[in-house]
């Protein structure tokens, strides 16, 4: 359980340096302001016409009689808001991410170099279309994946008790595990961390995701505070990227104390640190 504190540690360590690296902060929000609009257009668009889209998708429905044929397409309309807005929660990152790629690259490896002992920030060495590729690709991945487990609580949601109390509390921690993931690719695909690899990587260290992710999916739910705190969050899984890969981290960067710390060695078998 320990984890679950120092995950959220790194989520208030990363809001803490953006906000004392200003000019970073503010080139930070320009992402989310852009997708935070496209998404909203999206969403009300949605709302003005999700009703005729049902109508339309459900013909057969024409010849029911009232109040059946009301309440049958008003809750589909119901759902199909609802999908709407899961499926802008969990994508709401990745689609960020992917429109500030040069904003956030250049955030993490600021951050990087602001707490490694030597200074250094790890480069992958790939030019941006393909760094942007491998994003948009691995991001989809995550999507897809994240779909599939949105549809699977939403059906959990029906049953009673359960579907009211215990699965609205998986849910969040589903999705802070893939907000989580997709915030920690910024630094981990510079060190040439392939997505299985990242994804065994997380599950190993889960109640440390959870910790991270889990409040930030709670906040995320307000697109507002989503744009407010994405280039924090970044800068934060930056910080929990290291401690994943057993890299040392410049506390003096952080805290002013100029100690040093070395996190847990990761298992066997993970790329070194700074690939």
């Amino acid at each position: 359980m320990r984890d679950l504190g120092v995950g959220f540690r790194y989520l208030l360590k990363g809001q803490r340096w953006v906000a004392r690296h200003g000019r970073q902060y503010g080139f930070g929000l320009l992402p989310g302001l852009i997708t935070l609009v496209l998404y909203a257009a999206a969403l009300v668009a949605l709302a003005l016409w999700g009703e005729d889209a049902v109508a339309w998708a459900t013909p057969f429905a024409d010849d029911w009689s009232s109040p059946w044929l009301g309440l049958f397409r008003g809750f589909l309309t119901a759902v199909l808001f609802a999908l709407a807005l899961l499926l802008a929660v969990v994508t709401f990152t990745a689609v960020t991410l992917l429109v500030g790629q040069p904003f956030y690259e250049n955030l993490s490896e600021k951050v990087d170099r602001d707490v490694s002992p030597d200074g250094h920030a790890p480069e992958s060495g790939l030019p941006l279309w393909r760094e942007l590729w491998i994003s948009a690709r691995d991001s989809l991945r995550i999507v897809v994946r994240a779909a599939l487990w949105g549809v699977l609580l939403f059906a959990c949601g029906f049953v009673p008790v359960v579907g009211q109390t215990v699965v609205p509390v998986i849910g969040f921690f589903v999705t802070g595990f893939f907000l989580t993931e997709e915030l920690t690719a910024v630094a981990l695909q510079r060190r040439g961390v392939e997505l299985r690899t990242r994804l065994t990587l997380l599950r190993s260290r889960k109640t440390l995701v959870w910790g991270f992710g889990t409040p930030l999916a709670v906040a995320f739910l307000v697109p507002f505070v989503a744009v407010f705190l994405m280039p924090g969050a970044v800068a934060g899984a930056t910080l929990m990227a290291r401690e994943l890969l057993g890299e040392e981290i410049q506390e003096g960067g952080e805290e002013g104390d100029g100690a040093v710390t070395a996190a847990p060695q990761p298992p066997s078998g993970w790329p070194a640190p700074g690939r």
